[in-house]
Formats: structure tokens, sequence, C-alpha cells
């Protein structure tokens, strides 16, 4: 059931509109200050940054897609050469159905096959405590992530609804492997508070997942019969420029902003509001029927992420978290109303 419940997401999301129909990222309310004196090289711009120990020559996580089902280990074989070759980092989908089903094993371990140096990030829901060591041990992952889906589950056909003891499922996890923990919303974004939470219970780093890219309230309306929870909550959640604010100025960990975000100019923007790293998974789904396709995807994003960082003159990922901007419309409006000063911003 599990794996014909992965095969059906992979379809749906490759096939469907699936975004979100009214809700946006905010990044439209996030204006980087233009520099006409940027005084740097575009051509020495440093994208690279370290994350646990490992460098990455870019910023960018390929964020949960796939795995669980015979017909995604050719996708997470791409993927893999593709985070391998241009030494970015790589999450898989939820492992949950190859720790329980051996013979799914290998649409997750033919990502470490052909991708022996990259970062990879594992991936358990909450209520899988007893799957930790499995899923680490399967990938040979660098970081586990947890994954946290309410809204999915809400309409899921099948879906979980008893989200009690998840705090203490998240520290049980922690201290049960010896590899950093991740924490990640599936679309919804996370709130300041949750964060707090989070990283009280033992995460060492966030990935926001935020509202405005996929949303798997739509992704399970496309399986549901019943359609109208789906399409009532197809919007449901914080706005990824919104849930990136809250967090960064909640935490001190090392953040991932995710949640429709398409370009470089939209990463340069989240990396301004505190983010550590950008996630995309959907263009990457879209792409993946051969390496041509998929480092055409990531060069267009890291020269467009290095255009936006010489126009605001920053030579580093460093430089471009402190550079200057302007919190605009429903986004500052929301981040006032939660008590965040958003001219900080614009006065660093």
């Amino acid at each position: 059931m599990i794996s014909d419940r992965k095969l059906e997401h992979l379809l749906i999301c490759e096939n469907y509109d699936v975004e979100f129909k009214n809700k946006t990222t905010g990044f439209e309310d996030i204006e980087l200050i233009h520099n006409v004196l940027p005084e740097i090289d575009k051509n020495e711009i440093d994208l690279s940054t370290s994350v646990f120990g490992k460098k990455l020559e870019s910023p960018l996580f390929i964020t949960a897609i796939t795995g669980g089902h015979p017909a995604a280990k050719s996708i997470n074989k791409q993927l893999a050469i593709a985070a391998e070759t241009n030494k970015i980092a790589l999450g898989v989908g939820s492992q949950r159905a190859a720790c329980e089903h051996p013979e799914l094993e290998d649409t997750y371990a033919v990502v470490r096959e052909n991708a022996p140096d990259c970062l990879l990030v594992g991936n358990i829901g909450a209520p899988q405590l007893n799957l930790a060591e499995k899923a680490v041990e399967i990938l040979d992952a660098d970081i586990l992530a947890i994954h946290l889906n309410p809204l999915q589950e809400s309409i899921q056909p099948e879906g979980d609804l008893d989200a009690r003891g998840y705090v203490n499922l998240i520290e049980q996890i922690s201290e049960s492997v010896d590899i950093p923990i991740l924490a990640k919303e599936t679309g919804c974004g996370i709130s300041g508070q949750s964060a707090k939470t989070l990283v009280d219970a033992g995460v060492d780093f966030i990935d926001i997942e935020g509202a405005g890219g996929t949303s798997w309230a739509a992704v399970e309306t496309y399986r549901a019969e019943d359609k109208y929870f789906g399409e009532l909550f197809w919007d449901w959640g914080i706005p990824t420029a919104i849930s990136t604010v809250e967090v960064t100025n909640a935490v001190n960990v090392p953040v991932i902003s995710s949640g429709g975000i398409r370009n470089g100019l939209e990463a340069a923007k989240a990396i301004a509001l505190g983010a550590d790293a950008v996630g995309m998974a959907l263009p990457f789904l879209k792409n993946c029927s051969s390496q041509k396709q998929l480092n055409e995807l990531i060069d267009k994003f890291n020269d467009s992420l290095r255009i936006a960082m010489f126009l605001v003159g920053a030579k580093n990922i460093e430089e471009l978290k402190q550079t200057d901007l302007v919190i605009r419309g429903k986004t500052r409006e929301w981040l006032n109303e939660r008590g965040i000063n958003t001219k900080n911003y614009s006065r660093r």
C-alpha cells in the first residue's frame, strides 16, 4: 500500500497542477537593494557553504522527492548523479516503505552508490522511532530528516491523525542516532514557536518547507474520492518568506528555506532573510529525465544567484546574509503583527 501511494504521488506531481492557487511564497514582497557600485568581480563570487563539516559548491539542496517504489529508483539515481557532479546536497523521500519492505531498499541505496561524497539527507516520520537507525543505514545518511505533515495526513485517505507525543518521539530519535537531525515540513511552513520547540527537542537543522510551492493537500485531493477538504485547505500554510523570517528570528540553528523557490533570485532573497541554504523539489522532478536537463537547471539556479549577489555587492553567502532589503505588503503586515520589526532588515 505504501509503495503504491508513493507511485501515485510521483505521477500526480509530474502530471497535475499541484501548486498553490492563490497563496504565494511572499518573495514578491522582498526587495533587495540595488548596488550601483558593487566593487566586486562577478566571476569571483563564491557560492560555497559548509554544512556539518561537508563543503557544498552551492547552498542548493535537492529536497525530499521520492523513493519507496521500484519506479523511483531511476529518478533517485539521476538526482544522485546530478548532486554528486555539482557538489550540492540531496534529500530523499520518506524511507518508511524501504524500512518495512527490504525489497525496496535499493530505491534509496542507489543514491549513495551514485553519490559517494554527497551530503545526503535521510527521511522518516516522527512516529517512526523504530525505523531511525535502519533509515540511516540504508542511505548511509549524513543527516536524518523527520518530516512533519499534519495537513497532508488530514487530507490523505489513509492518513495518521493522532499527533500526540511527537515532541517526545523527536527527542528519542535525536538521542538514538549519531548524526544530526533535521526537522522539515512538507509545504505548510514552520512558525517561530514550533521552531523553538523542535530545537529544544534536539533538532540540529530546520527545513521550513513553506507555503507557495507544491501543496500536498492538492496532491492528496487528486487521490481522494471526496475532494471537499482538500480543495478547502489547498492553500493552507505559512508563506515561505514569512516562515523563513519567523524561524531564523526564533532559533540559532542552520535553516533551509524551501517551498516554491524556483530560481537564484528568490534564493538570494531567502538567504538575505537569514536562511543558510535553500531547497527545491518539484523543478528537479520535472527535469530528471536527463542529466543535461538537471545540470542546466542547477547552472541556471547558480548563475541567477550569482547575478543577484553581484547586484547587491555580496561576494559570498555570509555577505549576502547581511545585505539590506525591504519587506513590503502582506509579508510585512504578517511579520509586524507577529512582533517582528521589518525595518531591521533595511538598515543593517
